[in-house]
């Protein structure tokens, strides 16, 4: 055997392993049989972040519920907090797909705990002495409720610290531009079609309200994620661990994050079904349909900018075209409807794998994560370059705005109360058959004087309930 290798061994035998490296027998055996791909989770840092917290706790209540003798516990922890801390991310190889129980991820976070701790013990890297990956890192637990408190600790992190910041930034910058511009009047337009007027701020207040909507919904989604697998070892039971382990796990690990995490009120529920991911990744698909919206909405106002509506004036980041010179799209809006999409289909997998679980285990769990992280992931990215790149730039054209607004025929809805809703067709019938201004056509259809429509047809009265009823 060269210095380049040694042995290691698990309960099927000895597997050749690189020497330089911290992982042990039954990782290399899952790098050898899965080579399906080469993504990990979201680049693997909120993952290896959460089985390093996961160790490192379940290891200090080991010893807090004398399972474990103390100075064990402690090699445990330290080499386990090397791993939530990120000094060890390249020891977890491993890709997404893989066993659906993520048991050869959670072994890849054994035997890398217990290489280091077994050096910290000065005995060399890799073996099983004094630390042993499966006896004391895995100590009263098991793939099946190790992974899915895995999953709900980096999915928690990666909302609450990557994603809510970002959406919440950017709908904060729309509050801004939607008191700066708010009282500008332009053309309301439903069914693609002219409408009545509204204000430049009751439209962004729209988009607004969307992404509040989507951000409570995310919230109330989330909560389900502080419920924690961990306790129910193989298929819920909890067999194989002390009776107060999964609490005292939970108070550790809500005391480190200073998230309310507990153990889940059923454990069997907790490994067989992902039902709080699959609320988490329904919430992220609301998220991205409301960002799909904006965006569009963004994109159509400001079209042309001469020959469409031109109501809006993004950014210039980047050329257009390589045939049209000066030319600029909307990239930022572009990107982040994509990403939209993508959160669809990734949301569609989430939902038919969280149908699949058989009797006591679903076997889709990286799956799940994997679809869930890149979800959040994508979205944040996006949304940071939509609000930084495009709507800290959006600017409304006055000019445009306004001479849409002159143009519009649907300013008759103004005149309906007065002379009701058949003559007040009539008017804009007769303007758009003739070419006419719509207080040209009302004069010419003797149905209203000239100071009668100045009166009654003021497109910013329009924009809020009136007392014409009264």
């Amino acid at each position: 055997m060269s210095d380049d290798w040694r042995i290691e061994s698990d309960s099927m035998g000895e597997v050749r392993v690189p020497a330089a490296r911290y992982w042990g027998a039954q990782t290399q055996r899952s790098l050898e049989h899965f080579t399906v791909g080469h993504e990990r989770f979201v680049w693997g840092r909120p993952v290896i972040r959460a089985l390093g917290l996961v160790k490192q706790h379940a290891a200090l209540a080991n010893a807090e519920l004398r399972v474990l003798p103390a100075a064990m516990a402690d090699l445990i922890a330290r080499a386990a907090r090397e791993v939530a801390e990120g000094r060890l991310d390249d020891e977890f190889p491993l890709v997404v797909f893989q066993t659906g129980s993520g048991t050869q991820t959670n072994m890849n976070a054994n035997e890398v705990i217990a290489a280091r701790a077994n050096e910290l013990a000065g005995r060399g890297r890799g073996g099983s002495v004094p630390v042993h990956p499966n006896d004391h890192v895995n100590r009263g637990q098991s793939s099946n409720d190790v992974f899915p408190t895995a999953m709900h600790l980096a999915t928690v992190a990666e909302l609450e610290d990557r994603l809510v910041p970002a959406v919440t930034a950017l709908r904060d910058t729309f509050a801004a531009k939607a008191e700066e511009h708010g009282e500008v009047v332009m053309l309301g337009r439903t069914h693609l079609q002219d409408a009545t007027p509204v204000r430049l701020g009751q439209v962004i207040g729209g988009w607004i309200a969307q992404l509040d909507q989507a951000l409570a919904t995310l919230t109330h989604a989330g909560e389900g994620l502080y419920d924690l697998a961990l306790g129910g070892t193989a298929v819920g039971t909890g067999v194989n661990t002390h009776p107060r382990f999964a609490e005292t796990v939970a108070r550790r690990l809500a005391e480190e994050t200073g998230r309310p995490f507990r153990p889940a009120p059923d454990f069997a529920a907790a490994l067989s079904a992902h039902d709080a991911m699959l609320n988490v990744s329904g919430a992220l698909r609301t998220l991205a349909a409301a960002l799909m919206k904006i965006a569009n909405d963004v994109r159509w106002y400001a079209s042309g900018p001469r020959s469409g509506l031109g109501e809006l004036h993004i950014p210039e980041n980047e050329p257009g075209s390589s045939i049209m010179p000066g030319k600029v799209n909307p990239t930022q809006a572009e990107a982040l409807t994509q990403v939209a999409v993508h959160v669809y289909g990734n949301d569609a997998a989430v939902a038919f794998a969280d149908s699949q679980g058989n009797f006591q285990l679903n076997v889709y769990k990286p799956l799940i994560l994997h679809e869930v992280l890149e979800s959040i992931a994508l979205l944040a990215d996006a949304v940071l370059g939509f609000d930084r790149y495009c709507v800290t730039g959006l600017e409304p054209d006055t000019t445009v705005i306004r001479r849409h607004l002159d143009d519009s025929l649907m300013l008759a809805t103004a005149l309906s109360p007065h002379i009701g809703y058949e003559n007040a067709a009539r008017v804009a019938q007769h303007a758009a058959r003739g070419g006419l201004t719509l207080r040209a056509a009302a004069i010419d259809l003797g149905l209203v004087s000239g100071e009668q429509f100045d009166a009654w047809v003021r497109p910013a009265e329009m924009t809020h309930p009136d007392d014409a009823g009264d």
